[in-house]
């Protein structure tokens, strides 16, 4: 493990994620985990990556220990979290701050106590040893070359409570050389108003260098966070996607877009703001968590355009309905067609998938009312751009893509005596002249016809093989009687390189299922370059 060079000493962009964020409930990173974590982070260009508390559970120790060895930062620096020394030892003696220091980390973040009540009650000592608690632990390793960074735990609610007690802390922490000390909004309960006025009333008061650690259960921690920028912080802790305990932490990912292409800050490297999009689903996926769709920046509805009078503006200037260009943070602009579409948006629509409708003024709205009537009966196309692509070219070619005919199918679900179920399908259909009928068994009825449609094609298209269904949606739409509904099925197929989604609507879920399932295969064959047939 090397140490880089700060980008700009002058601002911080600290992440939290490894220590912070694991606290959410329904993450449990593994020491693997962290290591892919941090090696994502280092790659976006964070300053600081807090890593866990070394020397409080083995996975943490380990991590420190395998990340020295095994990541070779290039941008960020790796922080140890630890506590101030016991009440009535000394930093030297303590075994936790021992444990800060043999984990190798060149900067360390103590936690210190500044709401009074919390130190009489859950400390059980005296408001003067707090302050000495924190004076000693920051003194002691200063004196051991580390750099120190001090989170005063309930900052906010203990300046509310006690001003001249919390500002007191924050001069002890800076007097005995901590680089920053950053004011925590631990309960999240503040609002950008009020994190401005005492931000900026305590950088007058004391003079130290502040951060700001904003929890957001009023959902206001990126707002917070900027206020805080705003009255003079200059360093930031953040969490990717949000991530921590109850509703979350302040979401690095917007508030560093924030600073910037909003303030203008230079705070990461040259440009890995443009690998932003791609960390942040890169790092849901090693949290198995899905991705928010609708997260400011990166998520995928982020530039996402739905009703015609924006597709319209869109179509003039995409500027009048971004607040950027999407590409700055690795994102794209997408056109959503659904019921709401005018022709602007099948236009735009149409160019995004590389169609060009010519300006066809007929061709645009037999598409615009064939979308209208298909949504009426509960298909829905925003979600399902492969199954769009299909009737698009339909219309434009005056005939379906056809690779194959249908001749039937069936799926037979078999409950048997012993408690146990088979499920077989057999597809019968015609492709390239030849007539071909094929049998298989599933774990399910959907996956009984997804086999037996797939050992059908691939004896005439071999580029199936490379097909995986990965997603499966089901929607019950409209009740009639009793159990008498309208069914709409979404699925996500990959061939290895590129994903894509297809839809059905039916009165069954295993007659939409059939027709998601024939669009799926149609788009693959379509993306793999192979002619229809005649």
């Amino acid at each position: 493990m090397t140490a880089p060079s700060a980008l700009d000493d002058s601002f911080h962009v600290f992440d939290t994620t490894l220590r912070d964020g694991a606290q959410r409930e329904g993450i449990n990173l593994t020491v693997a985990d962290k290591l892919a974590i941090a090696r994502h982070l280092d790659d976006f260009g964070v300053g600081f990556i807090e890593g866990g508390w070394p020397g409080a559970n083995p996975r943490d120790t380990e991590f420190f220990a395998r990340a020295r060895e095994e990541i070779d930062f290039q941008h960020a620096q790796l922080v140890a979290f630890g506590s101030t020394r016991r009440a009535g030892a000394t930093a030297a003696e303590d075994h936790q701050v021992r444990a800060l220091l043999e984990s190798g980390a060149e900067v360390i973040t103590l936690v210190a106590k500044s709401h009074d009540r919390h130190v009489e009650l859950a400390l059980r000592t005296t408001l003067d040893e707090n302050l000495a608690m924190v004076a000693d632990t920051v003194s002691h390793l200063k004196a051991q070359g580390r750099r120190v960074f001090v989170d005063c735990e309930h900052f906010f609610d203990g300046y509310r409570a006690n001003p001249a007690y919390a500002k007191a802390v924050v001069r002890a922490a800076s007097e005995a050389g901590a680089d920053v000390v950053i004011l925590c909004d631990t309960n999240g309960g503040m609002l950008p108003a009020q994190i401005q006025a005492v931000v900026a009333t305590v950088l007058a008061d004391t003079g130290a260098r502040l951060g700001i650690h904003a929890q957001d259960d009023t959902g206001c921690a990126v707002a917070n966070t900027l206020a805080a920028v705003d009255a003079g912080a200059t360093h930031v802790q953040c969490t990717a996607n949000g991530y921590g305990e109850r509703v979350g932490n302040a979401n690095l990912f917007p508030v560093v877009a924030a600073l910037e292409l909003k303030y203008g800050k230079k705070v990461l490297p040259e440009g890995r703001l443009r690998e932003m999009t791609r960390i942040s689903h890169a790092i849901a996926e090693v949290v198995n968590l899905t991705p928010s769709t609708h997260q400011p920046y990166v998520g995928v509805s982020a530039f996402a355009h739905k009703a015609g009078l924006h597709a319209s503006a869109i179509k003039v200037d995409p500027d009048l309905y971004q607040h950027i260009d999407p590409e700055l943070v690795g994102n794209t602009m997408r056109m959503l067609v659904s019921d709401m579409a005018g022709r602007a948006s099948i236009e735009l629509k149409g160019k995004e998938l590389g169609i060009d409708l010519g300006g066809d003024r007929e061709l645009v709205g037999r598409v615009v009312e064939r979308v209208k009537e298909r949504e009426l009966a509960g298909y829905t196309y925003e979600a399902a751009d492969a199954s769009f692509e299909l009737l698009l070219r339909a219309e434009a070619e005056g005939r379906p893509l056809k690779y194959f005919d249908v001749e039937s199918w069936r799926a037979i679900t078999e409950d048997r005596p012993d408690g146990s179920h088979a499920n077989e399908a057999t597809v019968k259909l015609w492709a390239k002249g030849e007539r071909i009928v094929a049998t298989a068994e599933g774990n399910g009825p959907v996956n009984a016809l997804d086999r037996s449609l797939r050992v059908a094609l691939e004896k005439i298209y071999p580029e199936l093989a490379k097909l995986d269904l990965v997603d499966y949606k089901v929607r019950i739409l409209e009740g009639v009687h009793g159990t008498q509904s309208t069914t709409r099925v979404l699925i996500s197929t990959t061939d290895g390189t590129g994903e894509w989604s297809t839809v059905g609507v039916a009165e069954n879920v295993i007659a939409a299922s059939w027709q998601a399932l024939e669009d799926a295969y149609t788009y693959g064959l379509l993306r793999a370059g192979v002619a229809p047939a005649e």
